[in-house]
């Protein structure tokens, strides 16, 4: 058993806190607002995010950070990727000498152009072996019902790869170790922003062949990218990687793919954003940071490069989709 604290109380930062718990651990989770660090004490709920689902007894909630991290062992980095920065400049120094620190987040910092682990690392001062990634098709809300489920511990230190990958496996999440932490965050980023693709396909009207081409060519995009910048081409095959990507794009509880429908069908990024609880796709942020990154790398990003015409450039929809398929005939 381990001690660990987990830093955002959203759907997926309280799902993994209960996957940590369910595994035997003792788990504190830091949540922004009273009322979820509430719930979650005292109804053993996070009704704001999970709804009914029961949470565990060996996990508790607080907004106070220096409890949530007090003596902590795994420190667990949930909050959005755009805010990252300024809150982990907050906890640093709560933060133990020798705690491993794993990233949730999938994106790129825009302002920086850094992936999450690098902020990390530059951030709280820490060599980059004492920072993990937790990825893959990983739907919070099918997690949080113990549905099975894999998912990637990325780190370069192999060893504490390992140790993080004892203490989250409980008997519906099964850890894979990677030491490809490049990789794996690159995969997750772009996923991203692929499933908006694929959700604006779909409100188009568009079916399953559609989807398969946006899947299967996103992925061709995203590993040109991640081999550019050094990352094994194994990662993109795996759970990190297409796992990832097939449950992001064809999930109804994908927020990247939901968000993209509504965009598909019409809608203003304003419009989808409040049929969304005002909350913004994550790959609506990092589809500029993936687009900056691939121009810097030279790597041709079509997809990306649609996404980031109607997210950012206000393009019309069908004339982005017509020139998707209009493009230039080429050998695959």
């Amino acid at each position: 058993m381990v001690q660990v604290a987990v830093m955002g109380a959203g759907s997926w930062g309280t799902t993994v806190a209960k996957v940590f718990a369910d595994a035997g651990n003792e788990v504190r989770l830091w949540a922004r607002r009273a009322e979820v660090a509430e719930d979650v004490r005292d109804n053993h709920r996070n009704s704001a995010y999970l709804g009914d689902i029961e949470l565990p007894d060996a996990m508790t909630a607080t907004t106070d950070p220096a409890e949530a991290l007090n003596g902590a062992e795994i420190v667990v980095l949930g909050v959005p990727s755009q805010s990252l920065r300024e809150n982990l400049q907050n906890w640093k120094e709560l933060i133990g000498p020798d705690a491993s620190l794993v990233s949730l987040a999938k994106g790129i910092e825009h302002s920086s152009g850094l992936r999450m682990s690098q902020l990390i690392s530059e951030v709280a001062d820490v060599p980059s072996e004492r920072v993990a990634v937790l990825t893959g098709p990983n739907l919070a809300r099918e997690v949080a019902q113990g549905q099975p489920a894999a998912t990637v511990v990325a780190c370069t230190d192999m060893d504490r790869a390992k140790l993080i990958q004892a203490a989250v496996a409980a008997p519906y999440f099964r850890p894979y170790t990677n030491t490809d932490v490049i990789g794996c965050e690159i995969a997750g980023t772009c996923k991203n922003v692929i499933a908006l693709a694929a959700g604006i396909a779909a409100g188009m009207g568009f079916g399953d062949n559609t989807a398969a081409t946006v899947i299967t060519r996103g992925l061709a995009e995203t590993t040109r990218l991640a081999l550019k910048v050094g990352a094994d081409a194994r990662t993109l095959s795996g759970l990190a990687g297409m796992g990832d990507l097939v449950a992001t794009c064809t999930s109804k509880l994908s927020r990247n793919r939901s968000f993209g429908e509504r965009l598909g069908q019409g809608e203003s990024l304003e419009e989808a954003a409040k049929a969304t609880k005002g909350q913004v796709a994550e790959g609506v942020v990092s589809s500029q940071s993936v687009f900056e990154l691939a121009k810097k790398v030279g790597v041709e990003m079509p997809i990306t490069d649609a996404v980031v015409g109607v997210c950012h450039e206000g393009a019309d929809v069908q004339q982005v989709m017509m020139g998707l398929l209009g493009r230039s005939k080429k050998a695959e």
